[in-house]
C-alpha cells in the first residue's frame, strides 16, 4: 500500500469513528455525576430533568416529550442529566431497576419504565393492606422484590433483556439504594427544587416549566 492510500484509509477511519459517535450520543452516559449526562458533553445546551417514578404529572412529560428529547440529544446539540427525586418506596424500587447494569443500559430502562407508568402506577394508587404491608415491612430487598412483582414491573425490564435473578440481584444492592436516596437529599439542598419535574438549563432552574409545551421553545432559544 502506498502512502497515499495509506493515508485514504486512515481518513477514512477517523470518518467513520467520527460518524459513528455523531449517531449515537443517545448510549454515551456518563453517571459520575449522580445522575445520568446523555449525550455529547460538549453539546450547546446542558438540560437537567429532576423526576419521580411515582409522579403522574413526570410520566404525562415522558409520553409527551420522550421521541422529541431523544432528537435532541441525537443531535449533538442537547445533553441531557436525568436526575432521581426518590419520595418511597415504590419509587425506589423503580429507580434501582432503572439503574440495573450499565450506564449505558439506563436511557432505554427509563424510558421503558416511564412510558409504562399508566400500567403500574395505578397498581400502588389502590394498593391492598396487605400489599402495603409487604412494601412497608421488612428487609428491603424483600420488600423491593415484592413491589417489583406486584406491579408488573419484571415483566417490564424483561422486554429489556433482563432475566429476573439479574433484576433480583440489583433490588438487593443496598450501596446502590442508599446512594439514590443520598442523590436525592444532596440534589434538594443543591437545587431547592419544590416540584416535579422541574428543569435547569446551563444550571440555572426554569421556573413555570413542568411541560414539553413550556420547556421546547427555551431549549430552541438557547440553540
Amino acid at each position: 500500500m502506498t502512502f497515499a492510500r495509506a493515508a485514504l484509509a486512515v481518513l477514512a477511519a477517523i470518518t467513520a469513528t467520527a460518524s459513528l459517535a455523531a449517531g449515537n450520543w443517545l448510549i454515551v452516559v456518563d453517571a459520575a455525576g449522580g445522575g445520568h449526562r446523555i449525550g455529547n458533553p460538549k453539546a450547546k445546551v446542558k438540560l437537567t430533568e429532576f423526576f419521580s417514578y411515582t409522579c403522574p404529572a413526570c410520566g404525562r412529560f415522558a409520553q409527551e416529550a420522550t421521541n422529541a428529547v431523544d432528537l435532541y440529544i441525537a443531535s449533538g446539540k442537547v445533553q441531557v442529566d436525568i436526575r432521581h427525586v426518590v419520595r418511597d418506596p415504590v419509587d425506589l424500587t423503580v429507580a434501582m431497576l432503572a439503574n440495573c447494569g450499565a450506564p449505558a443500559k439506563f436511557p432505554r430502562n427509563h424510558a421503558a419504565l416511564m412510558l409504562s407508568q399508566p400500567k403500574w402506577l395505578p397498581i400502588a394508587q389502590r394498593a391492598t393492606t396487605g400489599q402495603q404491608s409487604r412494601w412497608h415491612h421488612g428487609p428491603g430487598p424483600t420488600r423491593r422484590r415484592a413491589i417489583a412483582a406486584d406491579m408488573g414491573l419484571y415483566a417490564i425490564m424483561a422486554t429489556r433483556g433482563y432475566e429476573r435473578v439479574a433484576l433480583d440481584r440489583c433490588l438487593a444492592d443496598e450501596t446502590l439504594a442508599k446512594r439514590l436516596t443520598d442523590v436525592t437529599a444532596a440534589d434538594a439542598a443543591k437545587w431547592n427544587v419544590h416540584a416535579i419535574p422541574s428543569f435547569a438549563i446551563d444550571g440555572m432552574v426554569l421556573s413555570g416549566t413542568s411541560s414539553w409545551g413550556t420547556l421546547q421553545p427555551q431549549i430552541d432559544a438557547r440553540l
